[in-house]
């Protein structure tokens, strides 16, 4: 059975949109691409599975409180393959 990834909604106004995303031991977020320039707010430390539009893995180191930006259009699946939750807030910056 799937382990479903949890999201809240915190604040969506014209400037922002803030969600806090938990994922699981097992969960996907699905592939999905980013519409908006982003920033990643680690609550915990973790690391994360990044697969590609392609197919290609790669690991992603997380560590709380230590955020990192990224532009539109990033393409990627996103996995919990370890034990613990993994909580990060994603703040999509609206044109």
């Amino acid at each position: 059975m799937a382990v479903s990834v949890e999201s809240q909604l915190q604040i969506d106004n014209p400037e922002v949109r803030v969600t806090q995303w938990r994922l699981p031991p097992g969960s996907a977020t699905g592939h999905h691409r980013h519409e908006m320039d982003y920033i990643i707010v680690p609550v915990s430390g973790g690391e994360m599975t990044i697969v590609a539009p392609d197919g290609t893995r790669s690991k992603a180191q997380l560590q709380a409180g230590q955020s990192y930006f990224r532009k539109a259009g990033v393409e990627h699946d996103v996995l919990n393959e370890t034990y613990i939750d993994i909580v990060f807030l994603e703040v999509e910056l609206k044109p």
